[in-house]
């Protein structure tokens, strides 16, 4: 359903239903509290903007999922080389901490 509603994407998305590599990976789950406080802080200050989207079929889509799935999960950044080996990762605290793309050029570099 998210790909229906928000994509297409030009790479490939996989799903991890079980969550088996979010776990492996050390992925993080916000405690749901904190998540809606921070959404909600934010929504009232105005500091989070998009967090619904304005299209109609994709509100549709993250107001049922923040029902019905685990939506508190925190995401990351990996850098693989290509024979599959991890050069390097940021591991997301909260929803505002994801990797800063010029972080992330910087690391690219480093691996040529």
């Amino acid at each position: 359903m998210f790909l229906h509603e928000f994509g297409p994407f030009p790479f490939p998305i996989l799903g991890d239903p079980a969550r088996e590599a979010y776990k492996g990976m050390g992925h993080k789950t916000m405690p749901k509290w904190k998540l809606l406080a921070k959404a909600g802080f934010g929504f009232i200050t105005g500091k989070v903007k998009g967090f619904i989207p304005t299209d109609q079929k994709q509100k549709e889509f993250v107001m049922k999922s923040m029902k019905t799935q685990d939506v508190y999960i925190q995401g990351g950044t990996w850098l693989f080389s290509p024979k599959g080996k991890m050069l390097w990762n940021h591991i997301d605290e909260s929803p505002e901490d994801h990797a800063k793309l010029d972080d992330v050029l910087v690391k690219m570099g480093q691996f040529k």
